[in-house]
This record gives structure tokens, C-alpha cells and sequence, in this order.
């Protein structure tokens, strides 16, 4: 049902982004099993940190966390490696961090995975590309396997274990990344990349391993959780080609160019320029947003000036219920 809500609320542009294509089948290749238990069900989480679940009996849990709360529903996923997940849907409250008075501008990149606003460079893991050769084995292995025997079965679960080693550390490292950057900054910016269109590129193998669009995620729903502040930049404001203190926009830089000089005199680090001007652009946002003038207020015309005609200013006829005089 979900599936067919969020295809007819993308035909009628009630959801936002891309498009929603309609629901189809469940591969056959497809290994990943969830089932939903709610709370008429009456699954229950035991004293002894056993899940009691319907028709199964209890289940031992590895747990990562207590529950803060009660579950009203519980999650159980099997994934492709055959490991089992339990997620629970809890109410809580979450307390804002305290206040800080640092601000910081992010622009993301392949080299370095982020260069703040402070110069500070933070090195991209390359997950994926450390673990290729392993990955190239193991899918190697698979392809000499025969389909349907045993023995391809189990090549599968080894290649499917491999990228799933390669998901599990890229995702933990970018939780604790954001978190830390949330805990240390009261505001984040960051610039609304396309990494849709990046993924049609040459360097679509690096945009996917860096994982931007997910890392973006969670600074979001953090900073809302944590009483902090987050905005995207457009993706086409010029951070790169603008200069950081005088606003000069330069041409066009190629990827090769990591450093340039302003005729108004400093030389910019290409990423250092670009998260200064995020930054700069997303403060500047934010305060439109609150209130602040972003344009000059209309200034009603003189009367000599109101009308086309030379008497327009002495008829008394009245337009939209507006006397003209």
C-alpha cells in the first residue's frame, strides 16, 4: 500500500523529488525479508533481553541500545547476508544540545570527503576502492560457479557479505562524522549537490563510494533532532569562482586548478574558498528566511507619475476600488 501511496502522490507532484515509478514484483534475486509486528500481535520484549515474537518464540537479542520507551511496532529484516534486525518504533523527546558559537560551511569533494569552512580537511575513506580487489575475487568466483548449485549459493552470500562489510563502514563512519560536527557547530551549510546527474559521470564509482547524499541526511535530520540549524546552498550558486572577499566571480576553473589569485590579491585554496562562501551564503539565507529585507521595499509612485496621459494625475476614476486621487 505504501508503495502504491507514494506512486500516485509522485503523478500528482504531491511528493517531492524524482519520480516514483509503480510497484512491480519481488525479484527472485532479491534476499531481503521484513515482516512488521504491532502491537495487537503481542510480541514482547522480555526481562531476560529476549524478543518474544508470534508463532516463533522467543529470540535471543544483541542489543545496541536500551529502549528509551515502550515499542509500539517491531521491524524484523533479514538481509542478504541472512544477518536478522530488530528495529522498534519508539515515542521520545530529544533535548537540544547546548548552544554553541561556531558556524561552520561544508563543501563536499573526492579527495578530501569534506573541507570546512575552517580549513580544516577531512580525507575521504574510500571504502569501496580499498576493497575492490577482494570484491573483484570473490565476484570472479561467482562467475565460474554453475546457476542453481549449492555451491553458487554460497559465493553469492560471500560477495553479497563483502559489499555489505564495505555499507556497514561507510555508514558508521559518516554517522560518527556527523554527529561530531552537529555536537561542535550550531549551524551547518552545505551545498545542494546533483548526485543523481554526478552519478552519470566518469566519476560515478567515486560519487556513489563517497556517499554524499546520505552523509547530507543525517547532518539534516541530527540538526533537527539536536536543536541545530542546517540549510543547502543551490546547487548553482558559484562557490568555486567566487572570491571570498571582494565577491568577484572568476571563469570557469577545470578540476585540475586546486588554487587561484583573485585580481583583488589573496590566492584561494579552491575548496577552503568554497566552504567560506557556502557558508556566507547559507548565514545569508537563513537570516531572508527569518525576516530579514532581501530586496528594497516598494516605494508607491508621486501622483504626477501614476497615470500615461498628461492628466492621468487629475482623474478621479478609481482602479481595483482604489481612489486615484
Amino acid at each position: 500500500m505504501t508503495a502504491y501511496r507514494n506512486f500516485f502522490a509522485s503523478l500528482s507532484e504531491e511528493r517531492k523529488g524524482r519520480k516514483v515509478a509503480p510497484p512491480r514484483f519481488r525479484s527472485r534475486k532479491d534476499n531481503r525479508q521484513a515482516i512488521r509486528f504491532t502491537r495487537n500481535s503481542r510480541f514482547a520484549v522480555l526481562d531476560n533481553g529476549r524478543l518474544r515474537l508470534p508463532k516463533i518464540g522467543e529470540v535471543p537479542v544483541r542489543w545496541s541500545r536500551t529502549l528509551p520507551a515502550e515499542p509500539s511496532s517491531v521491524t524484523v529484516i533479514k538481509d542478504a547476508v541472512g544477518r536478522y534486525f530488530a528495529s522498534f518504533v519508539v515515542q521520545t523527546t530529544d533535548e537540544p544540545l547546548p548552544p554553541v558559537g561556531f558556524e561552520v560551511g561544508i563543501d563536499l569533494g573526492l579527495t578530501h570527503f569534506a573541507v570546512l569552512s575552517n580549513g580544516k580537511r577531512i580525507t575521504a575513506p574510500k571504502f569501496l576502492r580499498r576493497a575492490a580487489r577482494k570484491l573483484k575475487r570473490l565476484q570472479q568466483d561467482l562467475s565460474r560457479k554453475q546457476r542453481g548449485s549449492n555451491n553458487r549459493a554460497k559465493a553469492v552470500v560471500k560477495v553479497a557479505r563483502a559489499h555489505a562489510r564495505v555499507a556497514d563502514s561507510r555508514r558508521d563512519w559518516q554517522h560518527k562524522l556527523s554527529t561530531r560536527i552537529i555536537r561542535d557547530s550550531q549551524a551547518v551549510y552545505v551545498e545542494d549537490l546533483c548526485v543523481v546527474g554526478l552519478g552519470r559521470t566518469r566519476l560515478a564509482k567515486s560519487v556513489h563510494d563517497a556517499g554524499w547524499a546520505a552523509f547530507t541526511d543525517m547532518l539534516e535530520y541530527k540538526a533537527a533532532r539536536y536543536g541545530r540549524t542546517f540549510g543547502r546552498v543551490d546547487r548553482f550558486f558559484p562557490s568555486t569562482r567566487m572570491c571570498s572577499d571582494c565577491g568577484r566571480i572568476n571563469e570557469k576553473l577545470p578540476l585540475s586548478v586546486r588554487s587561484w589569485t583573485c585580481p583583488c590579491g589573496p590566492v584561494h585554496d579552491r575548496d577552503v574558498n568554497a566552504a567560506i562562501n557556502i557558508l556566507a551564503a547559507g548565514r545569508a539565507e537563513r537570516l531572508n528566511a527569518c525576516g530579514a529585507q532581501a530586496r528594497p521595499a516598494s516605494v508607491p509612485a508621486p501622483r504626477r507619475e501614476a497615470g500615461i496621459r498628461p492628466n492621468a494625475a487629475c482623474s478621479t476614476r478609481s482602479v481595483e476600488g482604489t481612489s486615484a486621487l
